[in-house]
């Protein structure tokens, strides 16, 4: 731990810029493979702090790369930056009010993840070049996690080769280093087609699209007794086939995420779906075209890493919140109800603190009942040693996707919990370049995960990131 003091102080160094670029990146909310305005933020930051920088990565116009450094391992620090539709909302007040616009918001932090993520890279940067040490750093800017897989894409077209080992963060309600717990995702598309006709003058004419997404939806919904219980299958209707009901309804299409706690776990429940749906399509006398539009795999844990960054966090000590940042997280907090303060105490294992935020840190080895989602950093950790930590930013029990993640989005407890992010995320790192045998450690740690098991992108080779054409004011 001896670089441990002069690396934070590298990170300390530039935490006013990194944070004003955070609240730039909030004030400019994108969706998934629409984030222009930000990657270019991004990838102006890295061009100001020295990187050689690479646009389009993998073909994707809003990924972004920076590497510095010369020889030695490669490590990457992964960052984010994309928004989620219908979180718009003012900052800096505990009540919800959106602001004027397309209605997006920063309801998962990546403004702050981003940033955070290049605040780490760039004090990797500069610890390299003062030391003199072999080694590389990489800043991944990687656009939409929320729902467009672009890791597992970048992970497909071969962006991460040649990279020794992955650090990345997310904002939480608590400080700790993450378990790697995530499920295995597929998000497919339905699209029943089937003969239009007047509902009442000649419906046996009429073969109801509509009616096989609604069949469809009953069969999944008996699927769902007979799959494991860490298995989750939701839907959303992408089209309804109309407004008449005096007409037989000739298409209509349904969305499903698909998850489970592995991958061969995952691409066996997309075969029974599937089947469920051509049920449907059999019994209402219509056809039915099945499509993968994005998917993920789980995490893969790697124990040396998540020691190493434990050791770091342990030597950093909490985030300092003050009393201020405390009195607004309360108010926070108010929001909530006691449910949903218990379930966050719950889901990482540790009694409920008298604290609106978290001034303590979670033990490494605590298990609690945690309530798992999905994430692209899943095909990142099938490709290389990778570790993850959780900081700090808003008040505990706070829902993830929520406006209250918004309104905190650009306060000073949450430019606090990055910067502590990017000491932990820099301190990992400069371990690694550091000491070969931690890196071979985790290296073997990661072939052991794998076993006889290579990696294969559960994404097929001839789908494609749904991209977005760029808007007129960011061409």
């Amino acid at each position: 731990m001896q670089n441990s003091e002069r690396i934070w102080d590298l990170v300390d160094e530039h935490r006013a810029e990194f944070a004003a670029l955070s609240d730039r990146v909030w004030g400019m909310p994108e969706i998934a493979y629409t984030e222009y305005a930000s990657v270019a933020e991004h990838a102006a930051m890295l061009r100001e702090q020295g990187f050689r920088v690479t646009e389009n990565v993998a073909g994707i116009p809003t990924a972004v790369m920076g590497e510095a450094g010369e020889g030695g391992p490669i490590i990457a620090i992964l960052g984010e930056y994309d928004a989620l539709p219908g979180l718009s909302q003012e900052a800096g007040i505990a009540e919800p009010k959106p602001l004027p616009g397309n209605g997006h918001g920063h309801g998962c932090g990546h403004n702050l993840l981003g940033s955070a993520a290049m605040l780490a890279a760039t004090a990797i940067k500069d610890w390299l070049a003062q030391s003199g040490k072999p080694g590389r750093v990489r800043y991944y800017g990687c656009p939409a996690e929320e729902g467009g897989a672009a890791k597992s894409f970048m992970a497909r077209e071969g962006a991460f080769d040649g990279v020794d080992a992955a650090i990345t963060w997310h904002p939480s309600a608590f400080t700790e280093v993450a378990r790697a717990l995530s499920l295995a995702n597929t998000r497919m598309d339905f699209r029943f087609t089937g003969r239009a006709s007047h509902a009442a003058a000649a419906p046996h004419l009429g073969r109801s699209a509509l009616d096989a997404v609604e069949l469809m939806n009953v069969g999944v919904n008996y699927l769902r007794e007979h799959v494991p219980s860490d298995s989750r299958i939701h839907y959303a209707m992408l089209d309804s086939g109309g407004i008449a009901p005096n007409v037989v309804q000739a298409k209509s299409a349904v969305r499903y995420a698909i998850r489970s706690r592995d991958l061969k776990g995952m691409l066996d429940l997309n075969e029974r779906v599937k089947q469920v749906a051509l049920g449907a399509a059999m019994m209402t006398g219509t056809t039915v075209d099945i499509s993968i539009m994005s998917a993920v795999s789980n995490l893969l844990p790697n124990r040396p890493l998540e020691e190493a960054m434990q050791r770091n966090l342990e030597h950093l000590g909490p985030i300092p919140f003050d009393a201020e940042d405390k009195a607004f997280a309360a108010k926070i907090q108010a929001t909530l109800s006691d449910e949903d303060i218990d379930n966050a105490y719950r889901a990482v294992g540790i009694p409920r603190q008298e604290t609106p935020i978290c001034d303590f840190i979670v033990p490494l080895d605590v298990r609690g009942e945690p309530m798992i989602g999905s994430t692209d950093v899943g095909d990142v950790s099938w490709v290389m040693p990778t570790v993850q930590a959780h900081a700090a930013t808003i008040a505990i029990g706070t829902p993830g996707h929520s406006w209250q993640v918004t309104a905190q989005g650009k306060t000073a407890a949450a430019h606090k919990g990055m910067t502590h992010a990017a000491k932990m995320m820099a301190g990992t790192a400069i371990d690694l370049l550091s000491d070969g045998q931690l890196l071979a450690a985790a290296k073997a740690d990661h072939q052991a995960r794998l076993g006889k098991t290579s990696y294969v992108c559960p994404i097929p080779p001839d789908v494609n990131p749904p991209l977005q054409p760029r808007p007129k004011e960011a061409a």
